[in-house]
């Protein structure tokens, strides 16, 4: 690798580590839900909320980042998100209750947002064509990255709070376990702000402020020498026929006029199945379901490092497969998949049985109130919210939170391995279709003179969806129980893929011209 690449390419690794960042932000709370439930008393909604939180805030900083970026520069606006990272963790590490949690989740949110939004229009601004691909897709495959360091972080905190090294018991990872996990994030935080004052502002955005000198600078070390003065005036064309472009474009009520209805109807589909299918509920609540299954704590944790592994692997196989086998395939199999496996885990969670035998109770350790469980002996339950509540009349609702997974893991007759498959095929089959396929299909699929307005749009309907599957998820699992949500999700996922059989079309190989003939045109001809 010559010198101009490896530039380019330890640029885009630094800036890049938004993604990490973003990845490991939104992951990490997985392991914190259970523990501040019981510490803060927190109503199923209100444990949804300090999860979604971030998400929420995360829609609104997307809407602004750009905007800010044009006027601020790419560099300050990842600065700036950097530093709200920083600023969360060590908050929601130090947080005295509930309402100071949210409040610093809603912080890192800011962060997420404009992370999501500018580290790939950076990477992709500074990068030559031939490694404009690959390097930006280093972003979306360090959110993964993040995604599985945070599952892992998580697993190993825990284990040291059950360490009897005399420097793991000074840190206190037992007592402050759920601080550690959200705390973590400071160091690469604060790493992400160090090697940012490495890297040059844009070029794109220096020329667009007239700051011509700064931006061949900079272009000399992407492009060489040679290559460098060819490109400025590239750039210099692109910027003018784009503000041309911006002319031209049409406002957020075009979208809803008779040509764009297919279009609109096939891009709102995609970002509402891409939430509604439930993936945050598993990336954000993994070891809870996991608890579910009655396997314990300590291997649940365990159990979503593999979700991480698995979504990083899938999401490795969905770059390498998207243009050879084309975006229509690659949705129709995994969002079967998506469907098979969430039938999977409901029909396993709805086979559970649940039975505490005097054995089972004597066997429970902690200051489970043993005698008053006794009032359960002998019975079987044939679902988790009618054991739960069995629970909570017999020990009450304070006891039946603490120790709710030691209990289950004693009462349940299920097949654990079933489960685990079940989170995991649906990880694979997402990781390979949904996750990556739909930022794809959102480029290619709307008209010039919208493409940009409407991407903003079906992205905030995403990430509402997003917003609201976070939100109720708790609420789900306690009211209706594990088996209807996982089915309820399999309906959404059956729905969707009829909608992608009967109305996407095979972009792959077209221009972008062809596709706006193909969608609006035909909606023209026949709406």
């Amino acid at each position: 690798m010559n010198q101009q690449g490896r530039f380019t390419v330890t640029t885009a690794l630094i800036v890049a580590l938004g993604g990490f960042l973003m990845g490991f932000d939104a992951s990490v709370i997985s392991g914190v839900v259970g523990f501040i439930e019981i510490e803060f008393a927190l109503s199923k909604i209100e444990l949804g909320w300090s999860v979604a939180s971030l998400a929420f805030m995360a829609t609104f900083a997307m809407l602004g980042a750009g905007p800010l970026s044009d006027r601020l520069g790419r560099k300050p606006v990842l600065q700036i998100a950097a530093l709200m990272f920083a600023l969360s963790a060590i908050w929601s590490a130090l947080a005295g209750s509930f309402f100071e949690l949210v409040a610093a989740r809603m912080i890192g949110g800011l962060g997420v947002g404009a992370a999501l939004i500018i580290a790939p229009m950076y990477i992709a601004e500074l990068s030559p064509a031939r490694l404009r691909g690959r390097m930006v897709s280093l972003n979306q495959l360090n959110i993964v990255i993040g995604i599985s360091v945070a599952f892992f972080s998580n697993y190993l905190i825990l284990q040291l709070g059950e360490s009897t090294a005399e420097w793991a018991t000074a840190m206190n990872f037992q007592a402050w376990n759920w601080r550690w996990m959200l705390g973590l994030e400071t160091v690469p935080a604060l790493l992400y702000l160090l090697f940012l004052t490495r890297v040059p502002e844009s070029p794109r955005w220096l020329i667009m402020r007239q700051r011509d000198a700064e931006a061949l600078a900079t272009l000399q070390r992407a492009y060489g020498p040679e290559q460098a003065d060819a490109e400025l005036e590239m750039i210099r064309a692109n910027i003018s026929l784009a503000s041309q472009n911006e002319s031209q474009q049409q406002p957020l009520r075009y979208l809803f006029h008779k040509p764009m209805r297919l279009v609109l109807l096939i891009g709102i589909s995609v970002a509402v199945l891409q939430q509604i299918t439930g993936i945050n509920s598993v990336f954000f609540y993994a070891p809870m379901i996991f608890e579910q299954s009655g396997i314990g704590t300590d291997a649940a944790f365990m159990q979503a490092i593999l979700v991480g592994l698995t979504n990083l692997v899938f999401t490795l196989v969905a770059m390498a497969l998207i243009d050879r086998l084309g975006r229509r395939p690659i949705l129709l199999t995994g969002v079967a998949g998506i469907a098979f496996f969430m039938f999977l885990l409901a029909w396993g969670f709805n086979a559970a049985t649940y039975s505490l035998a005097a054995a089972d109770i004597t066997r429970l350790g902690g200051d489970i109130d043993r005698t008053a469980l006794q009032a359960l002996q002998g019975i079987t339950y044939h679902s988790d919210v009618d054991f739960k509540s069995a629970l909570a009349t017999a020990i009450g609702v304070e006891q039946t939170q603490l120790y709710e997974s030691r209990l289950i893991a004693a009462a349940i007759h299920m097949n654990p391995q079933l489960i685990l498959v079940g989170i995991l095929g649906f990880v694979a089959s997402f990781a390979m279709s949904l996750g990556p396929v739909m930022w794809v299909l959102f480029s290619e699929l709307f008209p010039n003179r919208v493409r940009g307005i409407a991407i903003s749009f079906v992205g905030f309907i995403n990430s509402a969806i997003s917003f609201l599957v976070q939100l109720v998820f708790p609420w789900q699992l306690a009211t209706l129980g594990t088996a209807p949500t996982f089915l309820i999700y399999g309906v959404f996922a059956v729905i969707g893929w009829v909608i992608i059989a009967r109305l996407l079309p095979e972009t792959r190989g077209k221009t972008l011209e062809e596709l706006e003939q193909q969608l609006v045109a035909h909606t023209d001809r026949t709406g």
